[in-house]
C-alpha cells in the first residue's frame, strides 16, 4: 500500500491538457475555410438527415440536446441542403361556400394560382356589374318588356270587359281601387249612397245583396284569372332577366374556365358563383347599393350581409388567398417561435359590427401548419408545452393530417356559439422539435402518442473528442464566425487558447464542450477586447481578456464569500490540525457561473445504539443523493468494524454554516474521514480540502464540478498565504476531469499548493492524518497505531461500556449492530 503522499501527488501536467499553438497548420484563421457543418455529431447528423428524408407516417424528428449545442443551426443546414430538391407546395384559399355559408370551402391550387385567381374572380365582378347593368338598359330588354306587358294588357282586358258586363247585368258597378275592386249597387243607372241603401225597404235590401253576392264571387273569379297571369307575366320576367344575366356573365367566364380547366374544384366554385349571380341579379342590378335580394325578405337580406362582415353583397366572390407559394422556390421552413393555440393552427379575425363581433371567410389567418404544408415546421418543446391547447392541437393535426380552424370558445364555452367552421386544410408537413434530452424521455413516458408521432430521435452529445480533426473544425467554426460578423481574424494562439477554454467548460482533458454558442460568444468577445487593444488580429491574450471579463461580470457572489471568509464571518481554517474537523467543497452554479465554496465538515461522536446523523437531513435540508451517500456510512462501518463486535456509536455530521439546501454524494468520502478522525481521536491537516464519494468497501468514486472545487479552496489559501501545505484531494477517476487556471498550475509547479489522486478512502486518511491506515493480519488484527486500529478500539470501548451499562440497569438485551440514520 502506498503510504507517502508524493507518490498521490500530481504533476502539474496532469492539472491542465494545454495545446501547443505550433502544432496548428495555420497562422490566422484568414487561412481556414469556414465551417459548413456540425463539429463532431455524426450520431445526430445522420440522424437528421434520415429524419428529414424519410416519407413514411409518424417520422418527425425530435432533435434532443444541450441549448447552444448547434441543435437548430444543424437542422437549418440540412434543410437548406434538401429543401431545393422538393416541389413548391400548393397554393391554399379560402371561397364562400354558397350552400352553407359558414363552412367556407378550401381549394388547392398550384403555387402562384391562387394570387391570380384573386385577380382574376375581383375583375369578373367588376366586368359582371358592368356588363348586367348594360344588359338591363338595353333596347332589346326594354322591348322584351314592353312586348310582355302589352300582351298582359291584352288577356286581362276582355276579364274585365267581361266582369263589367256580367256586374251591369245585376245592376252594378265595379271599380278598380288601390285596395281592389269594388263592387257599387245601382238603381235607375245612379250608384246607391249608404243612407239611401238604409232607407230602401228590406226586401229590396235582400234582392240587391244577393245580386251584390253574385257580382262579388264573379270579382273573385275574375281577379284569380287576372292573378294567375300576373304569375305567368312574373315568371316569364323572371326567365326573361335570367336569360339576360346569364347572356351578360357566361362570356366572362368562359377565360376562367378556361383558365382553370385543369382545377375541378375551381370549376365546380365557378359554377355556383355563376348561379348565385343568376340567383341574386337584383344586386348586381343595383350596383351594389344594398337593395334587397330577391326572394329574400329585408330582415334576410340585412342578416345575410351582417354575417360577411359589412353591408357589400359582392364581398361573397372574393377569394381569400390563405397560403400563397408564388415567390417559393422549393419547400418552405418555418420557425415558429411563439407557438401559441392561434399562431399554430390558424385563426378567424373578427370586428364590430352593430354592436356585435362578426367575421366572415375573408378573416381567416393560416397558422404555422398552413405555411410550413408541403415542407417544415421547426418547433421548440418547451415552448408549445407551455402555450395552453397547443400541443394537443399539434397533435390532432399530425395524426388526422389536417389543419383544422377551430376558436378555443369551443372548448371553453358552456354553451355552443355561432361561428365559422372552415374546412380543414390537408397536411403534408414534417415536424421538427428541439429540446432538451430530459423532456424528450418525459414526453416519450407520459405521452402515449409521442412515440407513434416522432419516430426519429437526433441526440446531440453534449461534448465531442479532443481530436485534430476537430481542433481543425473549431478554426474552421471561428473562421465563419469572425466572416459573418465582420471581426478580425484570430491567430493561431488564440484558437489554441479558445480550445482550451472548451475543454475546460466539458471539464474534460480529452473532450471539447458541444455547446458551440458559448464559444461562439468567447469570439465575439475577443474580437471587442482586440479591437480596444488596437490588434489586427485576435490574440491569446484578447481570449484571455475575454474570459475574465465575462467571470468578473458573473463572480460578485465570489467575491462576496471570499470576504466573508477573509473576515472571519465563515470559519474556514487553511493551517493547523483539528480532530473531527475537515474542509468540504461544493460547487455553487449562478447559471452563467459555477464556483468552488468550501465549508468545513465536522463530526462528534459518543456512546450510543449505532444511530448516525446527518444534521442537515434531519432537517431536510439535504436531498435524497446527499441522503444516500450519507447512508453509505454506515454500510462502510459495518463492512470495516462490526463484524465481531456491535457498532454502539452514536454520530452526528454536519456542514457548518450552510443554510442552504444540500444535494449530491461528493462529500460522502469528506463525512467519512471526519467521522473516523472523531473516532480514531487523530487530527486532520485543515490545509487540505476534500471532495469525493465512497461507496461502501472504501472506495473513492467521481464527482463533478472538480476544477472549481480546487479552484475555489485555491483562492482561500491564497489570500491567505499559501504554505506549501495546502492542497486539495480528490478521486483519482476525475485527474481527467481537471482543467486548472495557470495560476493554480503555477501554484502547484512551485510546489506551494498541490492536488492529490485517492482511489481509496485508506489512501486519504493517510493523506489527511499522516498516518497509515493499516490492514488487518492472518489474524484479523489491525497493526498498532495505524487509523483502522484507532477506530476499532473506540468502537470497541463504546461497545463494552454499552454492554456494562445494559448489565448495570439489569436489562438483558443486546445492542445493535447495525447502523442506521
Amino acid at each position: 500500500m502506498r503510504t507517502a503522499s508524493s507518490d498521490l501527488m500530481l504533476a502539474p501536467e496532469q492539472l491542465c491538457h494545454r495545446l501547443d499553438p505550433e502544432t496548428l497548420p495555420f497562422a490566422t484563421t484568414a487561412e481556414v475555410e469556414p465551417l459548413q457543418e456540425m463539429i463532431g455529431q455524426p450520431r445526430a447528423v445522420d440522424a437528421i438527415s434520415f429524419g428529414l428524408n424519410i416519407k413514411s407516417e409518424g417520422y418527425n424528428l425530435f432533435v434532443a440536446g444541450a441549448s447552444g449545442s448547434g441543435r437548430e443551426s444543424a437542422v437549418i443546414d440540412a434543410l437548406r441542403r434538401i429543401t431545393p430538391t422538393i416541389d413548391t407546395p400548393s397554393d391554399w384559399v379560402y371561397v364562400y361556400n354558397f350552400e352553407h355559408g359558414d363552412r367556407p370551402n378550401a381549394i388547392r391550387l398550384p403555387a402562384g394560382r391562387g394570387r391570380q385567381l384573386a385577380h382574376e374572380m375581383t375583375e369578373f365582378v367588376q366586368a359582371a356589374q358592368r356588363e348586367i347593368l348594360r344588359a338591363f338598359e338595353s333596347e332589346d330588354y326594354e322591348r322584351h318588356q314592353h312586348t310582355l306587358a302589352t300582351e298582359i294588357a291584352e288577356r286581362r282586358k276582355p276579364l274585365f270587359q267581361e266582369l263589367t258586363a256580367f256586374a251591369k247585368e245585376k245592376n252594378y258597378a265595379v271599380e278598380m281601387t288601390p285596395s281592389g275592386v269594388m263592387s257599387i249597387p245601382i238603381i235607375n243607372g245612379q250608384p246607391i249612397p249608404g243612407e239611401m241603401y238604409a232607407m230602401l225597404p228590406e226586401q229590396q235590401r235582400d234582392e240587391i245583396e244577393e245580386r251584390g253576392a253574385a257580382v262579388r264571387q264573379q270579382v273573385a273569379k275574375t281577379m284569380r284569372q287576372v292573378w294567375l297571369i300576373e304569375k305567368e307575366a312574373t315568371e316569364r320576367l323572371r326567365v326573361l332577366d335570367h336569360q339576360m344575366t346569364v347572356a351578360a356573365i357566361d362570356p366572362l367566364l368562359v377565360s376562367l374556365k378556361d383558365e382553370n380547366e385543369n382545377q375541378p374544384e375551381v370549376l365546380t366554385y365557378l359554377s355556383s358563383v355563376r348561379d348565385d349571380i343568376v340567383a341574386h341579379y337584383q344586386m348586381f342590378r343595383s350596383a351594389g347599393s344594398g337593395s334587397a335580394i330577391e326572394g329574400e325578405s329585408p330582415a334576410a337580406t340585412i342578416a345575410n350581409l351582417q354575417t360577411m362582415g359589412r353591408s357589400d353583397f359582392m364581398a361573397r366572390y372574393e377569394v381569400n388567398v390563405l397560403i400563397d407559394n408564388s415567390s417559393g422556390r422549393g419547400a418552405p421552413v418555418i420557425i415558429e417561435r411563439n407557438p401559441t393555440y392561434y399562431n399554430l393552427i390558424g385563426r378567424m379575425d373578427y370586428h364590430a359590427l352593430f354592436g356585435a363581433l362578426v367575421t366572415d371567410f375573408r378573416q381567416i389567418k393560416p397558422g404555422a401548419l398552413h405555411r410550413a404544408n408541403g415542407g417544415f415546421l421547426i418547433l421548440h418543446a418547451s415552448e408549445i408545452l407551455r402555450q395552453p391547447f397547443a400541443w394537443e392541437a399539434l397533435k390532432r393535426a399530425l395524426l388526422y393530417h389536417e389543419a383544422r380552424i377551430e376558436n378555443l370558445s369551443e372548448y371553453v364555452s358552456p354553451a355552443p356559439t355561432a361561428t365559422l367552421r372552415p374546412e380543414p386544410i390537408r397536411l403534408d408537413l414534417k415536424v421538427v422539435l428541439v429540446g432538451s434530452s430530459m423532456l424528450y424521455r418525459l414526453l416519450y413516458a407520459l405521452d402515449e402518442d409521442f412515440p407513434e408521432l416522432f419516430k426519429v430521435k437526433a441526440d446531440f452529445a453534449p461534448d465531442i473528442p479532443w481530436t485534430d480533426e476537430h481542433v481543425q473544425d473549431f478554426a474552421a467554426f471561428v473562421s465563419r464566425r469572425v466572416r459573418d460578423l465582420g471581426l478580425s481574424h484570430f491567430d493561431r494562439g488564440a484558437v489554441a487558447r479558445l480550445i482550451e477554454h472548451a475543454a475546460r467548460l466539458r471539464q474534460h482533458q480529452r473532450k471539447l464542450s458541444a455547446r458551440l454558442s458559448i464559444i461562439a460568444d468567447i469570439v465575439s468577445e475577443a474580437g471587442y477586447w482586440a479591437g480596444d487593444g488596437g490588434h489586427d488580429v485576435v490574440l491569446a491574450t484578447d481570449v484571455d481578456q475575454a474570459i475574465r471579463a465575462k467571470e468578473h461580470r458573473a463572480n460578485l457572489v465570489t467575491e462576496q464569500l471570499e470576504e466573508l471568509i477573509e473576515d472571519g464571518t465563515l470559519a474556514i481554517e487553511t493551517n493547523g490540525e483539528r480532530v473531527g474537523q475537515v474542509n468540504g467543497i461544493a460547487v455553487i452554479d449562478l447559471g452563467d457561473y459555477a464556483f468552488g465554496r468550501p465549508s468545513r465538515i465536522s463530526a462528534r461522536v459518543a456512546l450510543g445504539d449505532g444511530t448516525l446523523q446527518s444534521i442537515e437531513r434531519e432537517i431536510k435540508l439535504s436531498g435524497p443523493i446527499h441522503a444516500k451517500g450519507f447512508l453509505i456510512l454506515g454500510g462502510y462501518l459495518a463492512g470495516q468494524y462490526g463484524q465481531e463486535l456491535p457498532l454502539a456509536i452514536g454520530a452526528t455530521i454536519t456542514f457548518e454554516q450552510s443554510y442552504d439546501e444540500i444535494d449530491g454524494d461528493s462529500a460522502s468520502s469528506t463525512e467519512l474521514y471526519v467521522l473516523l478522525s472523531a473516532l480514531a481521536g487523530l487530527p486532520l491537516r485543515q490545509g487540505i480540502a476534500v471532495t469525493g464519494s465512497v461507496n461502501q468497501y472504501g472506495d473513492v468514486q467521481a464527482v463533478g464540478g472538480v476544477t472549481q472545487k480546487i479552484e475555489g479552496f485555491f483562492a482561500v489559501c491564497k489570500a491567505r498565504g499559501l504554505t506549501g501545505d495546502q492542497g486539495v484531494i480528490i478521486p483519482a477517476t476525475n485527474v481527467q476531469n481537471l482543467m486548472l487556471k495557470d495560476d493554480v498550475v503555477a501554484a502547484v509547479r512551485a510546489g506551494e499548493f498541490h492536488v492529490w489522486a485517492v482511489r481509496t478512502i485508506d489512501e486519504g486518511i493517510e493523506l489527511l492524518t499522516g498516518r497509515p491506515a493499516g490492514q488487518r493480519d492472518e489474524h484479523g488484527q489491525f497493526p498498532e497505531g495505524c487509523v483502522h486500529r484507532l477506530v476499532e478500539e473506540r468502537l470497541r470501548r463504546y461497545a463494552e461500556g454499552m454492554r456494562s451499562f445494559t448489565t448495570h440497569n439489569g436489562v438483558a438485551r443486546r445492542p445493535r449492530k447495525t447502523s442506521r440514520s
